[in-house]
């Protein structure tokens, strides 16, 4: 007899196709080995915020060498680049003295947040999260920003949105503390307002996670196991931008630079223990949407457990009626053909 080899090899190569699908592929493609390629922004627009307690400058600049005028002018400076060129990102850092390696940091892509204090500066880079109701998925925008000492410059990758309205509209009221502080408390805004509105996607996805559970208790829906690993997969984006975002505000609480005033470090303690907060709920959706999982997969069981005619009033009667005629049928039938015949 001939016996066909059979080369898993050839079979194996076909299963990420089965099992995999396109959301999990850009959650695991994370190596820090491989320079992913950045294409460049068809569009950069900068964005100054020039001010003191007096008065506060608003201006669209027509060209990033524009914001060079803004250097140690003896006010408060934000410059917000949005759109990345490397062009532009190394004439900016070159005029404002940053270092080379922050350039390399500031054009990556799938960055982890973290904090760094090259020469005299601090350098940050963080993700911006939103809630894709579309898609019903967590999105990511990263953020680089680099504090000196009398200005915070910021590099963000997409023109058409952030977080910080809240904080434009601050710059706007006279007086206002934010106005009356330095480039620390500046920086300090900016993440506590990319901080607070990871609660909002968190809030976003609690909504979900209720709604998965009501289709689970119902059980009412066969699509319900694919929502439940979905919201698992949204719920590894928080838990990977999360904990590294509270290493990043506790480097502000541990840094001996000049540039944080210790008048700002309490503000910043605020933020750290917001990140600790968000972290803590991100374990308590996990545990959540962990038990709605078990509660469907029990359902299931039970379903597949349950014998027919269960719930109707004759349907005792007719499972044993059933039982007992079909052997009957069967006697009658093997008889009839002879299988009970004498040998």
């Amino acid at each position: 007899m001939n016996f066909v080899k059979i080369r898993p090899d050839k079979y194996l190569r076909y299963l990420p196709k089965l099992f995999g699908s396109k959301r999990t592929k850009e959650i695991l493609s994370v190596n820090p080995t491989v320079i992913p390629h950045r294409e460049e922004a068809n569009q950069v627009t900068v964005f100054v915020y020039d001010y003191n307690n007096e008065s506060v400058e608003e201006k669209k600049l027509p060209g990033i060498a524009d914001c060079f005028v803004y250097k140690n002018n003896g006010r408060i400076t934000w410059i917000n680049i949005d759109g990345l060129r490397k062009q532009d990102v190394e004439a900016v850092c070159n005029h404002y003295e940053i270092h080379p390696l922050i350039v390399e940091d500031i054009l990556s892509i799938n960055q982890r947040p973290k904090m760094e204090e090259p020469d005299s500066g601090i350098f940050c880079l963080l993700n911006m999260l939103y809630y894709d109701a579309e898609n019903d998925a967590v999105d990511q925008q990263q953020i680089s920003i680099v504090v000196g000492k009398d200005y915070v410059i910021s590099f963000q990758e997409d023109a058409n949105r952030d977080v910080f309205d809240p904080l434009r509209d601050k710059l706007k009221v006279g007086g206002s503390k934010l106005r009356q502080r330095g480039s620390d408390y500046l920086c300090y805004t900016m993440l506590d307002l990319i901080v607070d509105n990871y609660f909002v996607v968190m809030e976003k996805l609690s909504e979900r996670i209720e709604e998965v559970e009501e289709e689970v208790s119902h059980g009412n829906n066969p699509k319900a196991l694919t929502h439940i690993t979905r919201l698992r997969k949204e719920l590894i984006i928080l838990k990977r931008n999360f904990s590294p975002v509270r290493e990043l505000v506790n480097g502000f609480l541990r840094t001996e630079s000049e540039l944080i005033e210790d008048r700002t470090v309490k503000y910043y303690k605020d933020v750290y223990d917001h990140i600790v907060q968000a972290i803590d709920l991100v374990e308590n959706y996990r545990d959540v949407i962990v038990s709605v999982q078990d509660l469907h997969i029990n359902n299931v069981n039970l379903r597949m457990n349950s014998l027919p005619l269960l719930e109707n009033h004759w349907g005792f009667y007719i499972a044993v009626g059933l039982m007992v005629l079909i052997p009957v049928l069967m006697l009658w039938i093997f008889k009839k053909r002879g299988w009970f015949g004498t040998r």
